[in-house]
């Protein structure tokens, strides 16, 4: 299905350059568009008056924490490892649990909150000391272009991360892990230098040509050139 309907589109718009080459030969009118992210939402992580939820206030610290859906592509073996060598700090864990429950790691310092409303994910970000994107690495990851990077950079929160195509362009702003020990030694660095309040400003300004609206604009310039191109059936 996902064929035909590229073969049959005028456009084709996809948030990777990892799909480029596949999606041009079907289509050789696709073009990347990466998500955007919404600035000034995000950014009232970074404001004193932003209230902490009532059920993170008082998470021992350092927090280390992440936000989406929790699911096969999420290595929790990898945040098992993680709250077992560092049993002192929190590993706070938002979003819907969509594993088997036997696969959830069950340590006192790690905590699954459940869904929360994107209202309050800066609410819960600004107790966020280190931010973490600990996918496992396969097809669907490979490919992916994480809404969560820009996210975390918007709040100006420090990042480790695995290592993926689109991630990777991020280097500059973001700890990089290859290995679980890596991700480990990447974490207690982010922690020891949590960044001063230029480091901060340095993640925000590198996402600031992202938002919603710039995105929405170039896509817009490529469907208005296309549209004189298109005959009607």
């Amino acid at each position: 299905m996902d064929e035909e309907t590229t073969r049959k589109a005028d456009l084709v718009f996809i948030a990777s350059d990892n799909l480029l080459a596949a999606k041009q030969r079907l289509n050789a009118n696709t073009y990347v568009s990466p998500h955007g992210v919404d600035l000034d939402h995000f950014a009232r992580a970074q404001h004193e008056d932003t209230p902490l939820p009532s059920d993170a206030c008082e998470f021992p610290g350092p927090v280390i924490g992440f936000f989406g859906l929790i699911e096969k592509w999420i290595d929790l073996e990898l945040i098992d490892y993680l709250a077992q060598q560092r049993p002192q700090w929190t590993f706070a864990m938002i979003g819907r649990v969509a594993v088997p429950q036997e696969q959830v790691p069950c340590r006192p310092n790690i905590r699954f909150l459940g869904v929360r409303p994107y209202e309050l994910l800066p609410d819960y970000g600004k107790q966020f000391d280190v931010a973490i994107i600990p996918y496992r690495l396969n097809n669907q990851t490979v490919s992916a272009n994480p809404i969560k990077l820009r996210e975390y950079l918007a709040m100006g929160k420090p990042i480790v991360s695995i290592s993926t195509p689109e991630i990777d362009k991020y280097s500059d702003v973001v700890r990089i892990a290859r290995t679980r020990e890596d991700f480990l030694a990447q974490l207690d660095s982010a922690v020891a230098d949590r960044g001063s309040p230029g480091e901060i400003q340095r993640r925000v300004a590198r996402v600031a040509p992202e938002s919603w609206d710039a995105r929405l604009r170039q896509v817009m310039e490529v469907v208005q050139g296309q549209m004189g191109r298109v005959v009607p059936a």
